[in-house]
């Protein structure tokens, strides 16, 4: 490790990318403790108690508890995410979209100015939702979070929030350009990695009250162990499926007559689904929670962690989008026209339609296999908490996103590592890289 410590810091570019990236992270914890305006800290403080089991808590985990303290990061980025899963959505059922992402690096840009006008938009209404919501909430003696409400206070909470989503943005974008990793996948890393310290505290503490026995913290260790690594054994499974290339005749010389595979892995969509996911569910409960309405306030409770419609709409959604983004990011048809030219073909598999439909068929099987591995892992934490009384840093979720950036950075790094003829972090172990 020390040698690759070294190796690293020797490539200036390298080097160059690690530091900007965390320097960017650093800029993004320090803007999680900056307060919005016009609330008083005390009262949100003891409004959020005990909510480390609740849909706040689990929104509060992702933004690195800057919902628990209102700050001007609070709407964090699942704004952007919601307003990608739009366009992402939009591209498959909208002709001119669909255009737009046919046409190279131009479309592409396109479509991501379009997501960052649809994030603008989404965390307005988002922060209004907030501040209207921030106006209703108490203490527990009947002091307001908001000493002074009004449409003055709606409308600077609307525009504070709304910023700090851009400036999330923009810092995602550019850790994606001029760091290392996946900028909007570090940025949640990082909020998740940041609820580290106190939630170890809490499990000390609740050990230490005797709210949670020796025994129980055990096997939530050992259970975290072997989520841990199940994850990465799923993340690296992957099917070979053969490939065999025709002899020819090039000039003077034969050409082909060689064996190769595709690779398919298991889960082809990497930590999308959860994040997608999240984002859905988190918007309109987490307004919900907010608000001081008896019948918003059932609807809250029944998208509380926990509860089985919650669970349900959560597995259904991961579902959903480890097909629809494997179906994005993996087109059967366009792999086996490349086969085709190429001269290869799949033993016992005729090129061209043939090929596409067993591809389709192979990866249909492999993404079921996918989409039930990332519903376990993700429904654990409603399990652990419920039994356990385990704060949700513990969660499946969080376990899953923070292994999987992990390991997908660390693969960005080994890449570089081994352009330059260096040896990579693991001897003998390759990390495949994974969607952002």
């Amino acid at each position: 490790m020390w040698n690759t410590l070294q190796n690293i810091i020797a490539i200036p570019e390298l080097r160059r990318r690690i530091l900007f990236t965390l320097g960017m992270l650093a800029v993004y914890r320090i803007g999680c403790h900056v307060p919005t305006p016009g609330i008083d800290s005390q009262v949100l403080s003891k409004f959020f108690e005990g909510t480390e089991g609740t849909l706040l808590g689990m929104v509060s985990a992702f933004t690195g508890g800057a919902l628990e303290r209102m700050t001007v990061f609070a709407l964090g980025i699942m704004p952007y995410i919601s307003a990608s899963i739009i366009l992402q959505l939009l591209t498959v059922v909208f002709e001119p979209i669909e255009k737009l992402s046919k046409e190279g690096e131009q479309g592409k840009r396109k479509i991501t100015q379009y997501t960052r006008y649809g994030t603008i938009v989404l965390a307005i209404i988002q922060g209004a939702g907030i501040a209207v919501g921030l106006q209703t909430m108490t203490g527990p003696a009947g002091e307001l979070v908001v000493p002074n409400p009004g449409t003055s206070f709606i409308l600077m909470t609307i525009l504070t929030l709304t910023a700090g989503t851009a400036f999330i943005m923009w810092l995602g974008e550019q850790v994606t350009e001029r760091g290392i990793g996946n900028g909007i996948s570090l940025i949640i890393f990082a909020g998740i990695v940041a609820g580290t310290p106190s939630a170890i505290v809490n499990s000390l503490r609740l050990l230490d009250t005797g709210a949670i026995t020796p025994a129980i913290m055990l096997f939530i260790l050992l259970l975290m162990i072997f989520v841990v690594a199940a994850i990465v054994f799923m993340e690296s499974a992957k099917r070979r499926v053969p490939i065999h290339y025709a002899k020819r005749v090039v000039g003077m010389r034969n050409m082909g007559g060689q064996a190769s595979y595709l690779p398919l892995k298991i889960n082809m969509s990497g930590v999308i689904p959860p994040i997608f996911a999240s984002s859905i569910i988190m918007f309109p409960a987490t307004v919900a929670n907010l608000i001081d309405v008896p019948w918003v306030q059932s609807v809250a409770a029944v998208m509380s962690p926990g509860h089985w419609i919650y669970n349900l709409f959560y597995v259904a959604f991961i579902v959903f989008f480890c097909y629809f983004y494997t179906a994005v990011t993996f087109n059967p048809v366009n792999v086996a026209e490349n086969v085709k030219n190429q001269g290869g073909f799949i033993p016992g598999i005729r090129p061209g339609k043939e090929t596409a439909d067993y591809l389709d068929t192979v990866l249909g099987r492999l993404t079921f296999a996918g989409a039930i591995y990332i519903s376990a892992v993700c429904v654990l934490p409603t399990f652990m908490i419920s039994k356990f009384n385990v704060p949700f840093f513990f969660g499946g979720t969080s376990l899953l996103i923070v292994v999987g950036v992990g390991m997908d950075t660390a693969s960005q790094i080994e890449a570089h590592l081994i352009s330059r003829s260096y040896e990579g972090f693991m001897k003998g172990v390759s990390l495949k890289g994974r969607h952002g």
